[in-house]
């Protein structure tokens, strides 16, 4: 590196966009060098082990050099852009801004208002500091102030005879300072469909937190995430005459591993099987397809999940104890008072468990809605990191694969997951006279240390009672 490169490239670092993860996966470039990028503008698409992210470059400039490949994956730290924030994209200087990247450079670099440690998320750090520095309540509107963005023609003297020189990550956008946030509270934010500058940020020094963004978001309803969608993982190529293929494990794949092995091995499981005539609940699902106004199902789909989700709301209302998380640290057992109900979808990138927040308070329309909107953003490859943590139970549907019936996993930390097998016509005894009936077989599987075989056998009992019933979600609701 020159010494411009100290003065004038910025480098940006793969944050960690997951909350605790260590590494993601480079998925795809949207620049290259010699490219004009603006601050805010996404520059890369990653793939951790939770979700697909888009990156967002915080700072206006050419791109210098791209540090790995798509497809490598990189630890959270590492530097993965450079970008040369010299002002070649100034007044007058459009045509030299790709030339920028040249590796000799022939004018002189831009003197920088001082040297500045590169972080991770980079956002407003002052120099021999941790901390972020707090904004000014006064913003400074004269004209040497925006230099500190890339558009004055030439270097400016200090702006103001402040003793601390404005730092250079957080330039100053339409008379204002520039939001603070980290970059996966700035996607929440795009996702969402909220203005960070609308924002009042309650973080330390003045940051915008993800509740910030939540609260703020609130009274409307929630933007379709924006992200491009997520391609299929690529299929190896298989060489002819091959014996074996090798495939990395990575991403999805990995953490659905990892998390799988934790849980089989740390929650002692226990599963549980009923088989139950669900001939009434799909005659009742027939009923809502065919008139939906009555039941103000209008535009809404109906499936049998609808209604096998709502009855496992009615049974955990029924048995709230089942609704609990095991604390190894302090060894308790935390009854949770809500349920934020997990669906497992198979999607392109491997299975994901994405969750209905605060199901239990649903109407059914409203659960309807939610249903169909976690399914295609999953299948789309937009759910979000945030989408998949704090579930308390799961349901997962073989019966879409036409399999009876299986052993589920718990998702970690959850207390129980319900598996649903394929509905079928069977020989089946009714009202005294072998008659064909709709049946399936459900499997609940449950954290043995929170729920023991008679509160388990209890709430399955319930959730097939509904089933065979489905009055009971009226008389029982």
């Amino acid at each position: 590196m020159t010494t411009m490169t100290d003065a004038s490239v910025r480098e940006f670092k793969m944050p960690d966009v997951g909350e605790g993860l260590t590494e993601a996966e480079i998925l795809k470039w949207f620049v290259q060098p010699g490219d004009t990028v603006t601050d805010g503008q996404v520059v890369c698409e990653v793939e951790t082990a939770k979700a697909a992210v888009e990156l967002p470059i915080p700072y206006d400039g050419v791109v210098r050099e791209l540090r790995f490949a798509e497809g490598t994956t990189v630890d959270v730290g590492q530097v993965i852009i450079a970008v040369d924030v010299s002002g070649g994209d100034a007044g007058g200087a459009g045509p030299a801004a790709p030339e920028a990247a040249a590796p000799a450079p022939s004018e002189p670099a831009p003197q920088a208002p001082a040297a500045r440690t590169p972080v991770l998320v980079g956002y407003g750090v002052a120099e021999s500091s941790t901390k972020r520095r707090a904004r000014k309540p006064v913003p400074a509107p004269e004209a040497p102030a925006a230099a500190t963005r890339t558009q004055a023609p030439a270097p400016a003297p200090a702006p103001t005879p402040a003793p601390v020189p404005a730092p250079v990550a957080q330039p100053v956008v339409a008379n204002g300072s520039r939001p603070l946030a980290k970059p996966p509270v700035r996607k929440l934010a795009k996702d969402l469909g909220v203005d960070l500058a609308t924002v009042t940020p309650t973080g330390p020094d003045g940051i915008v937190t993800r509740e910030d963004v939540h609260a703020a978001a609130a009274p409307q309803a929630p933007a379709v995430p924006v992200a491009a969608p997520v391609a299929e993982a690529p299929v190896p190529v298989v060489a002819a005459g091959a014996r074996e293929t090798r495939i990395p494990v990575k991403g999805v794949r990995r953490a659905t591993a990892q998390a799988m092995v934790g849980s089989a091995f740390t929650a002692p499981h226990v599963t549980e099987f009923v088989t139950v005539d669900v001939t009434r609940t799909m005659k009742l699902v027939d009923e809502l397809k065919r008139d939906p106004d009555t039941y103000g199902m209008t535009g809404l789909r109906v499936n049998p999940l609808l209604l096998i989700a709502r009855a496992l709301l009615v049974a955990i209302k029924r048995n709230p104890d089942v609704n609990a998380a095991w604390d190894e640290a302090n060894q308790e057992i935390v009854l949770k008072h809500y349920v934020n109900l997990g669906i497992a979808a198979a999607t392109p990138r491997g299975l994901l468990v994405p969750n209905i927040k605060d199901a239990h308070d649903k109407s059914l329309p409203e659960l309807s809605r939610s249903l169909s909107e976690l399914v295609s953003t999953a299948r789309e490859g937009k759910t979000s990191p945030a989408a998949m943590q704090g579930g308390t139970v799961t349901i997962t549907n073989v019966g879409v694969f036409g399999v009876d019936t299986g052993t589920p996993i718990l998702n970690p930390g959850e207390s129980a997951i319900l598996a649903v097998g394929t509905i079928k016509l069977q020989p089946w005894v009714h009202k005294g006279k072998v008659k064909p009936r709709q049946v399936t077989t459900l499997a609940l599987s449950f954290d043995h240390r929170l729920i023991d075989g008679e509160l388990g056998s209890k709430f399955l009992a319930d959730v097939a009672a509904v089933l065979e019933q489905p009055k009971r979600l009226i008389a029982w609701a």
